[in-house]
């Protein structure tokens, strides 16, 4: 099982960012994605998560960032728009099939990826 995310990088504030998790060694139809991201001295913070037909996101994000699959290209994007400066940090993607109450709890997942950095200027 492996789950690589890139994407990341140096936006300005406004603008726009897409996050990819590449996923082998099992199919996406059987488990969900959630991205979750990590900045200095912060908690990590589940963002959003996709299982099945259904998609969830944390109010900090609700309205800006889209989450979606192609089971095709075993991938999971995170479309970010309207980029903050507090929505820099680390951002990772990770496996798991927490019950819906639960998708923002990252002890509900035992597979992740390295993350990739996002940087958003002010």
């Amino acid at each position: 099982v492996q789950l690589q995310a890139s994407g990341g990088g140096l936006v300005q504030a406004g603008g726009s960012l897409r996050l990819s998790c590449a996923v082998s060694g099992f199919r996406l139809v059987d488990y969900g994605i959630g991205w979750f991201r990590q900045a200095p001295g912060k908690e990590r913070e589940g963002i959003s998560y996709i299982r099945g037909g259904s998609t969830y996101y944390a109010g900090s994000v609700k309205g800006r960032f889209t989450i979606s699959r192609d089971n095709a290209k075993n991938t999971v994007y995170l479309q970010m728009n309207s980029l903050k400066p507090e929505d820099t940090a680390i951002y990772y993607c990770a496996r798991g099939r927490p019950v819906a109450s639960a998708w923002s709890m990252g002890s509900m997942y035992a597979y992740w990826g390295q993350g990739t950095q996002v940087t958003v200027s002010s």
